[in-house]
């Protein structure tokens, strides 16, 4: 069964008012693509061409004018609005139809993504056919985040939401791979949990850790995880995409090259997205994939 995949990007974005007044976070720019930008070329990285996009009624449209049907990138785009802000598993429920009790992979929308080594951890995530992974990364400041603690063997032993006193500095981020049982658990959190209380992704990776089931992979040193939700963060993640592009000489993160790279997509479409947008350095940047390619 092909792995499906899943973006979250329903939320209001209030620590980024007032931009996020009149347009979805995701669709800010972090430095030269829109935000979900980032999202998807992970999920193409990954193997991923059926792709669900959870956003709110007023964003939707928004969404569909930038990504349509997904062709632009060999991929298939599909949307579904969260009409109340619930929480990221009643976003993630609410594509149930969609993932159909197949092999998935959830992404937070807002997360970039970037190091040494990440397509490999995503290859070995995808081809799990059982249990879930999640990654880690250590950061200085825990207590913001879901945490896990592991042992030297890396067998995750504990997981906690946003804890007062964490007891590692393992962040678990905003990627989740997840196999066909996953909404199943999650109606069972539903009905096991307290109304007043919102079931969290943790409860849910906390089902799988139970079982055993619960793969853990740590970004290494040096590995860029961007939660680009604050005015900082996101003045943070446009620097450090400018840097990098401008040390290695390339663009970063680019949907058409990762999905030209994974055969979704033909090599003349980068000359044609290239000749269309030869007035901007993505168009020639794409124009310049089509003769490094085509050689």
């Amino acid at each position: 069964m092909a792995r499906k995949g899943v973006i979250l990007a329903a939320g209001l974005g209030t620590r980024l008012h007032p931009m996020t007044l009149a347009v979805n976070k995701q669709l800010i720019p972090v430095y030269d693509k829109p935000m979900i930008y980032y999202a998807i070329w992970v999920l193409i990285k990954a193997g991923v061409r059926d792709i669900m996009l959870v956003t709110s009624e007023v964003d939707k449209s928004s969404f569909e004018r930038l990504l349509g049907d997904g062709s632009r990138f060999g991929i298939h785009m599909h949307y579904t609005v969260q009409y109340v802000p619930n929480g990221l598993v009643d976003a993630f429920v609410q594509t149930e139809d969609f993932i159909a009790g197949d092999p998935c992979v959830l992404i937070l929308g807002d997360n970039i993504f970037y190091g040494s080594g990440f397509p490999a951890m995503l290859s070995k995530a995808s081809a799990q056919t059982e249990g879930a992974t999640v990654f880690g990364a250590v950061v200085p400041d825990p207590e913001r985040f879901g945490v896990a603690s592991f042992n030297e063997e890396g067998k995750v032993l504990t997981l906690e939401e946003k804890p007062a006193h964490p007891k590692s500095n393992c962040a678990v981020v905003g990627l989740y791979f997840f196999d066909g049982k996953v909404m199943q658990y999650a109606h069972e959190l539903r009905r096991q949990i307290p109304a007043d209380r919102e079931v969290s992704i943790t409860d849910v990776n906390r089902v799988y850790m139970e079982q055993g089931k619960l793969d853990l992979q740590v970004f290494p040193q040096g590995f860029a995880w961007l939660d680009s939700g604050t005015y900082d963060s996101l003045l943070e993640a446009s620097n450090y995409v400018a840097r990098v592009e401008r040390e290695q000489g390339h663009m970063i993160c680019c949907p058409e090259e990762a999905a030209y790279s994974a055969g979704f997509l033909a090599l003349e479409k980068l000359r044609e997205y290239g000749e269309a947008d030869k007035n901007n350095n993505y168009g020639r940047y794409l124009a310049k994939l089509y003769h490094q390619f085509k050689k």
